[in-house]
């Protein structure tokens, strides 16, 4: 499974303002662009995406920007990739959207069903164990 360069992006991005985080208080998305080598634009699209979705709130204005709508400890990597991605399903017939272009004739006779189920679950499972806050956490950093 790859995860698209939007949600690497994305990733880093929201990491970058859980470091910088204080209630309320923006952070230019300029900034963060340039500190984490993103392309502008680009980040603009993702932040459009997590703004909707309620994870980032906007402040415009000369002291304008991004903040988290929750504290780092409330946001989960899971929610982050889902929002970006759409579906974290290795492949569409096990994907728990109900969106037509995954359904799939065989799903109830396959046998390889249940490989890409558990694939599903176990990675749905350990990024939603994840927080921001546990991804800025010097102790966490050092086991890598």
């Amino acid at each position: 499974m790859r995860v698209s360069k939007k949600s690497r992006y994305g990733l880093r991005a929201m990491i970058y303002l859980a470091k910088v985080f204080k209630k309320g208080r923006p952070f230019p998305l300029k900034k963060i662009a340039q500190k984490e080598a993103i392309p502008f634009d680009y980040l603009e699209k993702i932040f459009s995406k997590l703004e909707k979705a309620g994870l980032v709130h906007a402040k415009k204005g000369v002291n304008g920007g991004y903040f988290l709508s929750l504290p780092p400890w409330k946001i989960k990597v899971g929610d982050i990739l889902r929002i970006l991605e759409g579906t974290m399903a290795p492949v569409g017939c096990v994907a728990k959207e109900k969106d037509k272009r995954f359904f799939c004739p065989r799903k109830k006779t396959c046998k390889s069903f249940f490989v890409w189920k558990k694939v599903r679950d176990s990675l749905t499972s350990a990024l939603s164990s994840i927080t921001l806050a546990d991804l800025i956490r010097k102790k966490h950093a050092k086991e890598k």
